[in-house]
């Protein structure tokens, strides 16, 4: 009887043994990784590579974040930070001086930022989460980078430059242009109104005493203006020139 009970005891604790040991790996499968699958930028952009975890432990300085790159064109991935209760950035290659820890174990941030991103930073990122006790679960996520050329931009002092050095003096030239074409009257009149002794043309004589191709009488005030030289010319005009009806010879 007793062997008996002995048998069962045995068979119930090989059982229960079993069992916690198939039941033990579920007990520690409770640290997820999470990140977006796909992150898209433009070349020149700081891109963040946003990483998030959830551990049934509390953070410890055992914890440890790593980042792997994988080029787009193919090939092995390669680790280039790593974290361990402080950052260590990669000090070589297309890397070096370009990421930034952005992450806070205590709230569950694992995040890093890529500075001035370029083309060749096309390819799929890598986060890796350790948390001890808590090894197994999903410890890794994947995000594709696609990095595309900036579309260029008009900046305010190419505008400006084009408005102030191109498009008005354009403006003002041919505003100019169609006044000449609108009123080409108006300039002939005034260039005909009046000609100096310098404009005379070769065989022509200036004459003051013309208006409008008649000879006019010369009066008082002009003889009063002429100086004693000038006075004998003056008299021999007068004998010379033709008599004119209504004329009245000044007695000044």
């Amino acid at each position: 009887m007793h062997r008996v009970i002995l048998r069962n005891s045995s068979r119930e604790a090989l059982l229960l043994f079993r069992l916690l040991l198939f039941l033990a790996p579920s007990l520690v499968l409770s640290i997820t990784v999470h990140s977006p699958a796909e992150l898209h930028a433009s070349a020149g952009d700081t891109v963040t590579l946003s990483c998030t975890f959830t551990s049934s432990s509390r953070p410890t300085s055992k914890m440890t974040v790593d980042w792997s790159y994988r080029p787009q064109t193919g090939g092995p991935p390669h680790t280039f930070f790593h974290f361990s209760s402080r950052a260590f950035p990669s000090l070589e290659g297309q890397f070096s001086g370009r990421v930034q820890w952005r992450g806070s174990p205590a709230r569950g941030e694992a995040s890093i930022s890529l500075i001035n991103s370029t083309l060749n930073d096309n390819g799929t990122y890598t986060c890796s989460v350790r948390n001890p006790p808590d090894v197994h679960g999903n410890p890794n996520s994947h995000t594709v980078l696609t990095v595309t050329p900036k579309a260029p931009s008009i900046r305010f002092s190419d505008v400006t430059f084009l408005l102030f050095f191109i498009l008005i003096p354009s403006a003002i030239i041919a505003l100019i242009l169609i006044g000449q074409m609108l009123c080409p009257k108006r300039e002939r009149s005034q260039s005909k109104g009046y000609r100096s002794a310098i404009e005379v043309t070769d065989g022509e004589e200036y004459d003051n005493n013309r208006v409008g191709g008649k000879e006019t009488g010369i009066m008082c005030c002009d003889i009063s203006m002429t100086d004693s030289e000038s006075e004998y010319e003056y008299h021999n005009v007068k004998l010379n020139a033709p008599p004119t009806e209504g004329y009245a010879e000044s007695q000044c």
